[in-house]
């Protein structure tokens, strides 16, 4: 009996297969169909397959790619292979300025075929010089969820702030008369707050009522500091990212009032098109028994949504300039609530042609690359980027003593050219900002926790390490393998003088050379990037978690690395779901809905509230408290080492390029669901390890 209903469930699974489909198609990271230009006369190509339980497993593809009239311009044939991410077109080149679509079908392990996938068409860009594709924005109206009316005034909460354009209609054909419009990030007592502290937003705009117009899309005015291309508006030299002009000047609000003016106007309605990066809404889920920490979550994966508005990881709207250390928390945040990718690359390809002025944060360029090929298993940046790459490493900085420094001469207009750097000069950072108030959980003004700076620091030195390290994986998926052995031999010597030089007779990391005091940052930063030698792991980590939020929400993101890597998972559960000052929540008790740039005002008083780098338990949640991470490139193998800490119950949802992990914790069992053509190694609280293939798996904890 057990054999036939084993026998009948694979044959159910077997015609489930066989009448589905390859969906999810993406070429060159981009999907949409037809939105987005494709730049590479050989684009990769990438899908999911069909889930049909723990079989789904595939053996073999076919592409067949056709030309605008529905030609066969490329036919694959049966390829057996398992790789469905990241395939390379082998195809004639592409032409440039040509519509094109494919499709593809799969073989599983078992022998059965799917269907053809429906067409994903694309376009291809009039100059084909490799660059990473990209879509276009996407508006969508959005209508207010509540709405006060007193007299002529008339006021409208769209609930959630959103970067995007303005339309009023009137009921009013008369003329005559005016209205003034009043948008702002802020309200108090149901008004819009007109004189809001800092860069949070406010504008205001006196409209003309004219004779038979019913409606009046607003044209905002461009603010100079985020739209002045002549440079002079920030030290880096690099120019703010230009809103398309499909779209138009767009500005950052939640709330809208409309006051009339001698106008016989009865009826007033606002709607607010919201602009973003094309976004799945359902790509990513989670919420916990900790219903602080839900609310964290939404306030971070909505800012990740919100703050797309320019195609390319911004700094919010003062500036609207791409930085490295932004872009950097931004993509693992956006890794975390969907399943997207051209956006992270495209902002990658314009770091390294246009750095900013941080040593720390041409560094993390590095780190921002090895992530886009681990996520994506498409290494096309790697390749056309590598020497770049390599100059971002900041290896010529290193002097006799092993180490790197900013302030020995050594930082010549030469080396500041191999890295693209037109600014006025390159420094040191540590954390930003680096002056500001004493307040709860910090002693020292500032967000560095009385960082002193010295000529070889501590926190740049193990950013160097990384990005070394890094690059040595790189060579080694180019291929280039004296180079790789050369840059791990570099490491191993480089690892030992590092921790020679900073650690303290205690066993902890001092801030640099010449100076006794040991910073959160020294110390959060070689635990995590996995520096600290295995001795000393516990003092450092102990020290870290005595420091508390020492840091700002750029830290953030490091402490919690170091915390996760450390097997800390609880210690992180009550820095994210905190209700203190220094805690995201705190940004919610402020009235924001997208995270902002500071903990709060009174530590960066000219902060705005549309601040991406705020919200890294977007990111941390799938990669720490799941643990979720690539342990292949492209997710051929994924990690899966949660850390849930006291959380008693949740379900989560994590995007990959191959499909969604799904998670659900219930009375101690754990329940995963692993997507098709995707292997997982779980690693238990005591450090062992179950593999896993595609399907469903409980887990008893």
């Amino acid at each position: 009996m057990l054999r036939t209903l084993t026998s009948l469930l694979f044959t159910v699974l077997a015609l489930f297969f066989q009448t589905s489909r390859p969906e999810g198609l993406l070429t060159d990271l981009s999907g949409g169909n037809g939105d987005a230009l494709i730049r590479s006369a050989h684009p990769r190509f990438s899908w999911q397959l069909p889930s049909c339980g723990r079989a789904t497993m595939q053996s073999a593809f076919r592409i067949v790619l056709s030309d605008s009239l529905g030609h066969c311009i490329w036919d694959s044939g049966r390829v057996d292979s398992g790789e469905s991410v990241a395939v390379t077109y082998s195809g004639p080149a592409l032409e440039e300025d040509c519509a094109y679509s494919w499709k593809v079908k799969v073989w599983n392990r078992s022998g059965q075929q799917s269907r053809w996938s429906l067409p994903r068409h694309f376009k291809t860009a009039p100059v084909l010089d490799g660059a990473p594709a990209y879509r276009k924005l996407v508006m969508t109206p959005s209508k207010p969820q509540r709405k006060l009316s007193e007299g002529n005034l008339h006021f409208f909460d769209f609930g959630k702030a959103a970067f995007g354009r303005i339309c009023i209609r009137l009921d009013n054909t008369a003329g005559g008369g005016s209205f003034i419009l009043r948008l702002g990030e802020n309200c108090v007592s149901d008004r819009v707050q007109r004189k809001p502290q800092g860069n949070i937003r406010y504008c205001e705009y006196e409209i003309p009522i004219e004779a038979s117009r019913s409606e009046y899309l607003i044209e905002f005015r461009p603010d100079p500091r985020n739209t002045d291309h002549s440079g002079k508006y920030n030290e880096s030299d690099v120019r703010p990212v230009l809103m398309p002009s499909y779209i138009g000047e767009v500005y950052p609000f939640r709330y809208c009032e409309v006051e009339l003016r001698d106008s016989q106007a009865r009826r007033v309605e606002a709607v607010r098109y919201d602009v973003n990066y094309p976004f799945d809404d359902k790509g990513s889920r989670f919420t916990s028994s900790d219903t602080v920490l839900n609310r964290v979550w939404e306030l971070c994966k909505h800012s990740i949504k919100a703050t797309s508005f320019c195609g390319i990881y911004v700094d919010g709207d003062r500036e609207r300039i791409a930085y490295e250390a932004d872009a950097l928390i931004n993509q693992l945040c956006h890794y975390g609530v969907d399943r997207e990718y051209s956006m992270a690359r495209r902002t990658l390809e314009h770091l390294i042609d246009s750095p900013t002025w941080p040593t720390e944060w041409c560094l993390q360029t590095l780190i921002i690359a090895w992530n886009d090929y681990m996520y994506t298993g498409d290494d096309a940046l790697l390749r056309r980027r590598y020497p770049d790459l390599k100059a971002k490493t900041l290896m010529a900085l290193a002097d006799e003593n092993g180490l790197i420094s900013t302030r020995t001469g050594l930082l010549t207009k030469e080396v500041e050219a191999s890295i693209h750097f037109r600014g006025q000069k390159m420094r040191d950072i540590v954390d930003w900002p680096q002056k500001g108030e004493v307040g709860p959980e910090k002693e020292m003004p500032g967000e560095t926790d009385g960082f002193v700076f010295t000529d070889y620091n501590t926190v740049v030195n193990a950013f160097h390490y990384k990005a070394v390290n890094i690059l040595a994986s790189i060579a080694d998926v180019l291929g280039l393998a004296d180079e790789a052995s050369s840059l791990k031999l570099y490491c191993r010597d480089f690892l030992k003088k590092f921790n020679e030089s900073f650690i303290t007779a205690e066993g902890l990391y001092r801030d640099g050379i010449g100076t006794s005091h040991c910073a959160l940052h020294s110390n959060m930063l070689p635990l995590a990037f996995g520096m600290v030698p295995g001795e000393n792991v516990a003092v450092v980590s102990e020290f870290v978690k005595s420091r508390r939020m020492a840091c700002s929400v750029y830290g953030a993101q490091f402490l919690l690395d170091a915390m996760y890597l450390s097997g800390q998972g609880e210690y992180a559960l009550s820095l994210m779901s905190s209700t203190a000052e220094r805690s995201w929540y705190n940004m919610i008790r402020l009235g924001s809905t997208v995270t902002l740039e500071a903990w709060d005002n009174r530590y960066k008083p000219n902060l705005d509230w549309n601040h991406a780098w705020g919200a890294v338990p977007a990111g941390a949640i799938p990669r720490g408290l799941l643990g979720v991470s690539p342990m292949e490139p492209g997710f051929r193998k994924a990690r899966i080492q949660p850390q849930f800490g006291s959380l008693k119950s949740f379900e989560a949802k994590v995007p990959t390029i191959r499909g969604a992990i799904e998670m659900k914790l219930r009375r101690g069992r754990l329940t995963l669901r692993i997507p098709a053509n995707m292997e997982a190694v779980f690693v238990c609280s005591d450090g062992s390890t179950l593999e896993l293939g595609p399907g469903k798996h409980r887990i008893d904890l």
